[in-house]
C-alpha cells in the first residue's frame, strides 16, 4: 500500500463528471477517480474547512464513529474492476468496512485517518507525471485553490 494525499476536486470536461485526484506521497503517481456530485462537494467542504449549520452525512458518520470509541485508522483503496474503484474502512479495532472511495475520502478528511493504495491500483490507473509537466499539476491546483462547493452542484 502506498500512502496518497488528496490534491482535490474538480468538473472534468466536457463530460461534467467530478473526479477527485490523489498523489502519491512518495511517488510520481496521480490517481484520478470519477465520483459523484455530492461526494465531490463533500470533499471540498472538508478541504475548505465549511462547517454547515447542521451535520451533513458525512459529519455525522465521523460523529457516530467518535462516539463509539473506534476510530477510523486508515482508509484503503483496494482494487479496481471493471473501471469501478472499491474501498475499505479500517478502524482501530481491526473492524473493516468496505466502501467507496469517495466516501471514505471524505471520511478519511474529517477524520484525519490516513489514506493508502494498493499498487495493483495505482499500477493499472495511475498516472505518472513528469517533471516537465509539473506546471499543469501546478495550474491545477491553482484552480483548485479558487473552486466552491457550488460550481458541483446540479
Amino acid at each position: 500500500m502506498h500512502e496518497v494525499d488528496v490534491v482535490g476536486v474538480r468538473v472534468e470536461m466536457p463530460s461534467n463528471q467530478p473526479i477527485v485526484l490523489l498523489r502519491e506521497v512518495a511517488g510520481d503517481r496521480y490517481l484520478p477517480i470519477w465520483i459523484g456530485a455530492v461526494e465531490a462537494t463533500a470533499i471540498a467542504f472538508a478541504q475548505q474547512g465549511v462547517v454547515p449549520p447542521r451535520p451533513l452525512t458525512h459529519d455525522l458518520l465521523r460523529d457516530v464513529i467518535a462516539s463509539t470509541g473506534n476510530a477510523l485508522t486508515e482508509v484503503r483503496i483496494t482494487e479496481m474492476r471493471d473501471g469501478i474503484f472499491y474501498a475499505e474502512l479500517a478502524f482501530e479495532s481491526g473492524v473493516e468496512v468496505s466502501a467507496r472511495p469517495s466516501d471514505s475520502i471524505a471520511l478519511a478528511l474529517r477524520t484525519g485517518a490516513r489514506i493508502v493504495c494498493a499498487e495493483e491500483v495505482l499500477a493499472e490507473a495511475g498516472l505518472a507525471v513528469p517533471e516537465e509537466q509539473e506546471d499543469e499539476v501546478e495550474r491545477f491546483r491553482e484552480f483548485l485553490d479558487h473552486v466552491t462547493p457550488e460550481d458541483f452542484e446540479g
